[in-house]
Formats: C-alpha cells, structure tokens, sequence
C-alpha cells in the first residue's frame, strides 16, 4: 500500500509529533520555505507555541542551466555564492549580478506581500526548525541552510515530511537535526506523497502568518 498524507495540514501535525522534543525549548522559532511549505510550518508552530516567520529564498541559477545552483539569495539581505563553482564553470562576473539582480527584484517583491509591514523575527542564537512540505535533491535546502548559517541561529532543524534517504542523510551533515516521516530509497515525484498537493496561493501565505502572529516572546535569547 503506498503511504500518502492528506495535505499539507496533516503532514505538518504528524511532524510535530515528532519535533514534540522541541516544545520545552523556549527559544525555538519555526521558518517556512513559501509557499508549500508554509502551511506545514503553521502546524508545527501551533503545536510546539512557537512563533512562525518564513525565510524566503531564490536559487542563483547558472545561465542558460537553471537546476544547477551557483547559490542563493535570502530573506535579511543574506547572500551566498558558491564561488568555487563560479570559477569552474567560468560563469562571468556580469552574468552572475544580472542573476543577483532579477532574483533580488522577485525575493523583494514577494517580501513586501507576505509580510504586510511585520518585520523579521530575531534569529541570532534560536533553534530555528526550518521547514518544507517535502525535500527531493536537497539542493534548495543546502543553500538555505548555507545562507541561514550567516544570521548564527543556535541551531537548525530541518524538518519536512518526505526526503530521499540519500537526501535525509545528506542534510544530517549540514543541519544540526533532520526530522522526516518517510525516507524512501525510490523517490517519486512529490505529488505521489499526498492526496492534495494544491498550490499554495500568496494569500493563503500571508492569511497563516496573520493568524500565527503572536507577541515577540520577552525571554533572554538562548535560555530554555
């Protein structure tokens, strides 16, 4: 029989099951990739009383080779170039900013919607579970994780409701923690995990971060 979620929504409540260890620390936050993501991390973060934010991310494609990452840029004016693989790949300095240019001009703009004038929570020294509705290659997830490294939160638990055993095993080295629900050594496309894998609407975004809002906590950053 082939194992399936619901949605999104039950995908987040069966991980927080799992990330039910967290709920004791006082300093976690929950970061969603928009969009799918998100109503995954509104679960977890109604589970766990943590506050919800999103981390938006775009990948810096090579020219002409989108799927390939040179790196990304992200929320918070993060910036990270693998410049390694610029020199390989003999990707010109001028092409590499015209790439900077176009995704910093699609992260700002979708910034400014989801957002709605709420600024970004603290990061420095939280336990960040960053989430996602499901993993595949994992490259994405390499450099969020690379560019979130750079605003030094305490620690970073990845969690998503599927990932590809390699993947799973992968992220381990670069995250502090990977929690998943299934693991398997055939990945499929991710539509097959679920019974609805609708697309997730800007609004349905911006409706969850309002009604996950709450109070900046007034504890000491790092205490548990």
């Amino acid at each position: 029989m082939i194992w399936r979620l619901r949605n999104r929504s039950e995908a987040g409540k069966l991980l927080a099951e799992r990330l039910s260890a967290y709920k004791k620390f006082r300093d976690v936050i929950v970061l969603a990739l928009p969009r799918g993501g998100v109503p995954v991390g509104f679960e977890i973060a109604q589970a766990l009383d943590a506050p919800l934010d999103v981390f938006l991310v775009r990948k810096l494609g090579v020219p002409g080779f989108p799927q390939i990452a040179l790196g990304a840029i992200a929320s918070r004016g993060v910036h990270y170039l693998d410049h390694e693989l610029v020199a390989a790949l003999h990707v010109p300095s001028a092409a590499v900013e015209q790439v900077v240019a176009r995704e910093r001009e699609e992260l700002e703009r979708r910034e400014e919607i989801y957002r709605a004038g709420r600024p970004p929570l603290h990061l420095e020294g939280r336990t960040v579970i960053l989430v996602d509705d499901g993993v595949a290659t994992g490259t994405s997830m390499y450099v969020v994780i690379a560019a979130l490294r750079r605003l030094k939160p305490g620690r970073i638990v990845v969690a998503a409701p599927v990932a590809p055993m390699c993947t799973y095993q992968e992220l381990r080295i670069c995250a502090d923690d990977v929690v998943c629900l299934r693991m398997p050594e055939d990945f499929r496309p991710l539509s097959s995990f679920y019974e609805d894998l609708a697309q997730v609407s800007d609004s349905e975004v911006c409706r969850l971060l309002e009604a996950a809002e709450r109070p900046a906590p007034s504890f000491p950053i790092g205490v548990l």
